[in-house]
């Protein structure tokens, strides 16, 4: 098996020699031998289990667990049992596959109320917290929502906010994008889009920022992300099979 230093750990996956001590420390790679100066001796299931986390970690999803999920699967993996790391691997897929659901539901819905074939919403007129209590959503919730531009609310003489059929159809699809992780900048680039151009194309709209906008987070993209979730999810399950055939002192059948 061949043997290697730290920086050439680093070099040959892109990442600092200190990022490598990191992983160590937080168990994401099995702890190396070292020699009797100190210096670290790495083989080649390091530089697979380094691999290994790279891929995992390459894009930041967070919702619902999914990042915990690669975590986990790292760290089996680096304590070598890549049996229980290839079965969270599947389990982390079919996790994938319903976040993308959530995300294509949520279309599904925005267009639906969009076109009016949603579900009709009665003619009253509401207060914060009777909108709020509809919707199922806090308070806070609904003020953040507003004080982000996704929601301009009419006011009564008297100053208090009231919310039209119109503004629960909005947040309506606000809140069915949100409950599928979009983020809030892709949420009001949609609408503004829609604004503009009714006839706009809600999927592209959700998945494309301007040139001119900071990308705060993968939700801002949440289509391609978990598409590359995916595609990062099936290159660890190969990876792990590989390094279990390698490396497995017990392999079972």
């Amino acid at each position: 098996m061949n043997t290697y230093k730290t920086t050439e750990i680093a070099h040959s996956n892109g990442i600092h020699p200190n990022t490598v001590r990191l992983y160590e420390e937080l168990a994401l790679i099995p702890k190396p031998e070292r020699k009797p100066n100190g210096y670290r001796i790495f083989t080649d299931l390091h530089m697979d289990q380094t691999k290994l986390v790279r891929i995992a970690l390459q894009v930041e999803v967070l919702q619902n667990g999914l990042r915990k999920m690669a975590i986990a699967i790292i760290k089996t993996s680096a304590a070598g049992d890549f049996d229980k790391a290839i079965q969270l691997t599947k389990i982390y897929l079919q996790q994938i596959k319903r976040e993308q659901g959530n995300a294509e539901e949520a279309i599904d819905i925005a267009r639906q109320l969009l076109s009016g074939n949603g579900k009709d919403i009665n003619g009253a007129v509401l207060t914060r917290k009777e909108t709020a209590g509809r919707l199922q959503i806090s308070m806070d919730t609904l003020r953040n929502w507003e004080m982000n531009g996704l929601l301009t609310v009419r006011r009564k003489q008297n100053g208090y906010r009231v919310y039209t059929d119109e503004d629960l159809r909005r947040l309506t699809i606000i809140r069915s994008l949100r409950c599928a992780n979009y983020s809030l900048s892709a949420i009001l680039r949609m609408l503004s889009m829609l604004s503009d151009n009714p006839q706009a194309d809600i999927r592209k709209a959700l998945d494309t920022p301007k040139e001119d906008e900071d990308i705060i987070s993968v939700c801002d993209k949440l289509i391609t992300s978990l598409q590359k979730v995916e595609k990062n999810a099936n290159d660890m399950l190969a990876l792990l099979r590989k390094m279990k055939k390698h490396y497995d002192a017990n392999p079972t059948l």
